[in-house]
This record gives structure tokens, C-alpha cells and sequence, in this order.
């Protein structure tokens, strides 16, 4: 499905219950609000034109990463970040949530039965 954005458009071309990718064409000096994502890994790999991705580490420093066709780069959750299309700029978005390890809560403990002597 396509959805219009101010910076361009969206079209989600999968989704299940951990990852969602999307084909994102951003124009020319578009851009997204400043946001973060509590539990998603936020991928931008770019077919085409040129994308400055804008991240926030601790006490606000900005770091900003230029990508290009062929590149990509990752924002873990929880990081406060933004995209500007520098050039008419064709990218795949790709979330993915994190699963965290461990993940699981055990009540006993496993073992192999033993044969009883008698």
C-alpha cells in the first residue's frame, strides 16, 4: 500500500510480526520529523540518489551519516533520529524488532529419565 508523505511516499511491500520493509522515495530536500522507535532497529539501504540520516546520541550530540547507492546504515531503538533526501532518493526502510535474549523463564530443570534397578 502507498501512502503520500509532505517528503514523498512510503509503499510497504512486506510485513509480518518482526520485520517490515518499505520502498521510501523521498524528494529532493524532504525530509522526516525528528523521532525514535522503542522497540524497532530502523534500516535504510539506498537504491539510489543520496541520504543524510541525522542521529542524536547521549547528551544530544548530532551525528550526521551520508549514504549512497549501495549503502546502508542502522538506528537501534530508542535513538532519536531523522532522514533528509539530499537528491531525489530511492531507499529500502526495513524495521525490525529486537528479540532479546534470554528469552526464557524455565520451572525446572531438564535431564534424562533413569531406569529404575528393582
Amino acid at each position: 500500500m502507498r501512502q503520500g508523505k509532505d517528503w514523498g511516499s512510503t509503499t510497504v511491500f512486506f510485513r509480518n510480526s518482526f520485520v517490515s520493509a518499505h520502498h521510501l522515495e523521498i524528494n529532493e530536500g524532504g525530509f522526516c520529523s525528528e523521532h525514535f522507535h522503542r522497540y524497532k532497529f530502523n534500516q535504510f539501504y539506498v537504491i539510489s540518489g543520496k541520504l543524510e540520516i541525522t542521529i542524536w546520541r547521549e547528551n544530544n550530540v548530532k551525528d550526521i551519516t551520508v549514504i549512497g547507492p549501495g549503502q546502508s546504515t542502522v538506528i537501534p531503538p530508542g535513538v532519536w533520529h531523522k532522514f533528509k533526501g539530499l537528491e531525489t532518493t530511492h531507499c529500502i526502510e526495513i524495521y525490525q524488532v529486537e528479540l532479546r535474549e534470554p528469552d526464557i523463564e524455565r520451572r525446572t530443570q531438564g535431564g534424562m529419565e533413569t531406569k529404575d534397578a528393582s
